[in-house]
C-alpha cells in the first residue's frame, strides 16, 4: 500500500538541503570549542547554521541559543511563568498564576490559529512559540515584540533532536543546562554540529520556499479538503476556520467519533495523519486545545489534525477525502 503523509505539524519530512549538510558535518571530528584547526572547523559550521537561523527568524546570530529541540528551551520558563491557555504542552508544563514570563504560541500546533501578541506584556517578558511559524508565515523577531522565542528544527524540514532560544540583546536569563558554558553560558554541553548544520540549512531553505510563494497552493488545498470533508458530513466542526490559519492546518471533529479512531483508520487506509498534538498521540484524552477554546467534550475527543505540505498533491487530497468519507460512512452505520 502506498503512504500518504499528511503530518507536518508533527515533523516535517527532512529537506535535501538540511541533509546535504548533515552529511558535510559528519566529516568534521573536531569539537566547537577546541582551538585547534579541527575544532575551528565544527565551530565554524556552527556559527554559520546560526546565522543562517539568524537570518530567517529575523534576530541578531547572538540571539540564537542552540537547545535540543523546543522542549528543552522552553526550560527558560522553569522558575514558573504565566502561560497561555491553548498553548503547547511544553510551554504549559510551566504554568503558574504568576511569573516574569508570559508565553504563548504564535500559530497552535492543533488547530492552526495564528494568535496576536498582547498589546500590552501581560508580564515582565514576552516568549513566543514560534515553532509552527518559522518559513510557514512571515515573522521577524525584531519586530514581533517579543523578548524570547523558542522554536525546533524538525518541523520546518531540518533534523529531530535540536532547536533554539532566542533571547533578546539584553535580557537575562539563567543557563539552561550548567557546565562548560557553551553557548554563551546560556547551555552548557557540547554542541551537535551534525543537527545544528542540518537546522540552518533548513531554516534557509525554508525560507526560500516562504519567500518563493510555496505554502499559498497549500491554502487552497486546505480549503479544498474542508469542503469534501463538509460534503461528506454536513455536521462536521471546523475548528477556527474563520480565524487567521496556518497555510498547511485543518482541524476537524465528527462529533462522536473518537479522534483516535479516525486515526487509525486512515494509518490503514494509507494516510498519516494526527489527533491532537503528536506529543499527546497515543493519548486517550480531549484535546485540551480546544477545551479551552471552549469547546464540549465530545467535540474536543472526535477532533483530528490533518496537516499538509508543499509536495501535497490535488490527488492526495482527494484520495484521504474519499477515504476518511467511506470510514465516517461505515462508523455512523455502526451507531446507528
Amino acid at each position: 500500500m502506498s503512504r500518504t503523509y499528511l503530518d507536518f505539524n508533527a515533523t516535517a519530512p527532512l529537506l535535501p538541503e538540511a541533509r546535504a549538510a548533515m552529511l558535510a558535518a559528519m566529516e568534521l571530528c573536531g569539537n566547537p570549542s577546541s582551538v585547534h584547526a579541527e575544532g575551528r572547523a565544527a565551530k565554524a559550521a556552527v556559527e554559520r547554521a546560526r546565522a543562517q537561523v539568524a537570518a530567517g527568524v529575523g534576530c541578531k546570530p547572538q540571539e540564537v541559543v542552540f537547545t535540543g529541540g523546543a522542549t528543552e528551551a522552553a526550560l527558560v520558563l522553569a522558575a514558573g511563568a504565566v502561560v497561555e491557555p491553548t498553548a503547547h504542552d511544553a510551554l504549559w508544563a510551566h504554568h503558574a498564576s504568576e511569573g516574569r514570563i508570559y508565553a504563548m504560541g504564535l500559530a497552535n500546533s492543533e488547530t492552526g490559529v495564528i494568535a496576536d501578541a498582547p498589546g500590552e506584556k501581560p508580564c515582565e517578558l514576552l516568549l513566543l512559540d514560534v515553532t509552527q511559524s518559522v518559513g510557514r508565515i512571515p515573522f521577524a523577531f525584531g519586530w514581533s515584540g517579543a523578548d524570547l522565542a523558542i522554536l525546533s528544527a524538525h518541523k520546518l524540514g531540518g533534523p529531530k533532536g535540536v532547536g533554539a532560544l532566542i533571547v533578546r540583546e539584553g535580557v537575562d536569563i539563567a543557563p539552561l543546562l550548567k557546565g562548560g558554558g557553551q553557548e554563551m553560558g546560556r547551555r552548557s554541553g557540547t554542541e551537535n554540529v551534525i543537527g545544528i548544520a542540518g537546522f540552518g540549512a533548513a531554516v534557509e531553505a525554508a525560507m526560500r520556499r516562504l519567500e518563493t510563494g510555496a505554502w499559498q497552493p497549500v491554502a487552497a488545498a486546505r480549503d479544498k479538503l474542508e469542503a469534501m470533508v463538509a460534503d461528506a458530513a454536513p455536521e462536521a466542526i471546523f475548528v477556527g476556520q474563520e480565524a487567521r490559519r496556518l497555510p498547511n492546518t485543518s482541524c476537524f471533529a465528527a462529533p462522536g467519533w473518537k479522534g483516535e479512531t479516525q486515526v487509525m483508520s486512515m494509518d490503514l487506509a494509507g494516510f498519516a495523519i494526527s489527533a491532537g498534538s503528536a506529543c499527546s498521540s497515543g493519548k486517550v484524552k480531549e484535546s485540551r486545545v480546544l477545551r479551552a477554546m471552549g469547546y464540549d467534550e465530545a467535540t474536543a475527543r472526535s477532533a483530528i489534525r490533518v496537516s499538509l505540505g508543499p509536495d501535497t498533491t490535488e490527488d492526495d487530497i482527494a484520495r484521504f477525502a474519499e477515504a476518511w468519507a467511506a470510514q465516517y460512512k461505515r462508523y455512523k452505520a455502526r451507531v446507528a
